[in-house]
């Protein structure tokens, strides 16, 4: 969905107000239980809900 949009990593972590680092882990597969925070501020990021985020 980020490549899609066309943000950058980066960009998508200061949208959502999470570390960079957090999308990396997430993307590449290091963190696969990111919490409902994360999770909530990566949606609300992308103008979706968490249902949506995580199909």
């Amino acid at each position: 969905m980020r490549k899609t949009k066309k943000l950058s990593q980066e960009k998508l972590a200061r949208l959502a107000d999470v570390a960079n680092n957090t999308i990396i882990k997430i993307e590449s597969g290091k963190n696969d239980n990111p919490t409902l925070d994360t999770l909530n501020k990566i949606a609300k990021a992308f103008g979706i809900s968490i249902d949506d985020l995580v199909k």
